[in-house]
């Protein structure tokens, strides 16, 4: 069986999160996650015993997808010192100055 995504994952820690929150006790809470998810119990508990240490909901990253496309070395170059001075991944810092270009346009293209 696969590995979950970040996403995945993230979607079920919340699920968890609610459920506690919810006043379900563990057992019930891991029945409900088991089939819902189509996980094993013993995973349920998992996903419950990481929740119960949870003071809010986790953030649920959008997958990414990956893209090609072509740039001056000289901006690669820069992209990379930056990312790595700023303790990110390439894909990250490209990301942030896109969103940042996408607002300083006003949402416009």
């Amino acid at each position: 069986m696969s590995r979950s995504t970040l996403s995945v994952r993230a979607q079920r820690l919340n699920a968890a999160f609610h459920l506690l929150a919810d006043g379900c006790s563990l057992n019930e809470a891991a029945g409900f996650m088991a089939e819902q998810h189509r996980i094993s119990r013993r995973q349920a508990y998992r996903y419950l015993q990481e929740a119960q240490h949870l003071s809010s909901p986790v953030a649920v990253a959008e997958p990414a997808i990956p893209i090609t496309f072509k740039v001056p070395a000289d901006v690669a170059l820069t992209l990379r010192a930056y990312a790595q001075a700023n303790d990110l991944t390439m894909g990250e810092a490209l990301t942030r100055a896109v969103h940042a270009l996408l607002a300083k346009a006003g949402g416009r293209g």
